[in-house]
């Protein structure tokens, strides 16, 4: 039988020498030896995560065999671009950009967008910005449903409840960005006889943050185990940026700027990871709620919240069905 791990203030220490040559050891074996392919292409926004598995994968592979793409949009921050150049230039790794905003537009991403915004606001036009988003957990028990904040040029920003057709037309349209970003990664894979590393923390990989054939396809998944806080430490041992560490976890996905709490998350990132840490290892919430700082009420809230997502976004982790087994590996 097993029982659950002590608890302790500090559950999500990692040891981040020991963890990080056993994440090389694993890219290293997957790279040149499972795939037989010359490197990695790592698709870099200027986040945490992106910037950890490229720091990884130069470890692995060496610089040479590491290529950042940097793929800016029309919706864009300047400081992801600022931010993915300045990590290349600090792990010494090439680097390429391709500004996406093109492609995206040929595929009617914005204009489709648009159209499902002014299904709840008939105004909107060029010029305004917007971003979804969604209520805190912690303001009560509550169903989860979608607002979009709308911001013309130079007013006050409105909050509008979303219908399910307007926020599913926005999602389906912004959802080109990554399907796009990811056809690039894996043009300059194939050009360059590499793979694509994907970017995911255990947080998102479990909660279901990506896009299914978009930010969610990758050859490997290097940082997939690891909770947010500890690729946090893995960060500040393989020197990325301060800057890059500073930075608030953002989507990068719509004109107004915003967090990955407001849109996906309902929770600040830490609290969830160890209410995430807590519901895998079975911690009665009398028992986390002092180390994540919040009731024990909200801990079950939490708990509810992240069975919830698991179940909701199975249809994210699941493979193509078959009649029958095709082909025995």
């Amino acid at each position: 039988m097993t029982t659950a791990p002590a608890i302790s203030t500090d559950l999500l220490h990692i040891d981040a020498l020991s963890e990080t040559e056993r994440i090389v050891s694993s890219i290293r074996q997957s790279v040149l030896h499972t795939f037989r392919r010359r490197g990695v292409v790592v698709g870099a926004s200027g986040g945490i995560d992106s910037s950890v598995v490229a720091a990884l994968c130069a470890r692995a592979l060496g610089e040479d065999r590491v290529l950042l793409l940097l793929m800016p949009e029309s919706d864009s921050s300047p400081d992801s671009l600022r931010l993915g150049r300045k990590l290349a230039d600090c792990l010494k790794v090439p680097s390429v950009v391709e500004d996406i905003a093109p492609i995206l537009a040929a595929a009617g991403c914005y204009e489709r967008r648009d159209a499902a915004i002014r299904q709840v606001f008939p105004e909107y036009r060029e010029g305004y910005k917007s971003k979804i988003v969604l209520p805190n957990l912690m303001d009560g028990d509550r169903y989860a449903l979608f607002s979009i904040i709308v911001q013309p040029p130079g007013g006050e920003p409105r909050k509008i409840r979303l219908s399910a057709s307007s926020y599913l037309g926005i999602v389906a349209a912004t959802n080109f960005k990554q399907r796009v970003r990811k056809m690039m990664e894996y043009y300059y894979a194939d050009l360059m006889n590499y793979v694509v590393a994907g970017t995911p923390n255990r947080l998102e990989y479990d909660q279901g943050f990506f896009v299914k054939l978009g930010d969610g396809a990758a050859d490997l998944k290097p940082i997939a185990h690891l909770y947010k806080s500890q690729v946090y430490q893995l960060a500040a041992y393989l020197g990325v940026p301060e800057e890059i560490q500073n930075r608030p976890s953002t989507t990068d996905t719509y004109s107004l700027e915003q967090t990955q709490e407001e849109f996906f998350f309902s929770l600040p990132l830490r609290t969830l990871d160890l209410c995430l840490y807590g519901k895998n290892n079975a911690i009665p919430p009398n028992e986390l709620a002092p180390i994540a700082g919040i009731s024990s009420e909200q801990v079950e809230r939490a708990y509810r919240m992240i069975e919830s997502k698991r179940k909701a976004t199975q249809y994210l982790h699941s493979a193509a069905r078959f009649v029958e087994p095709v082909k025995e590996i």
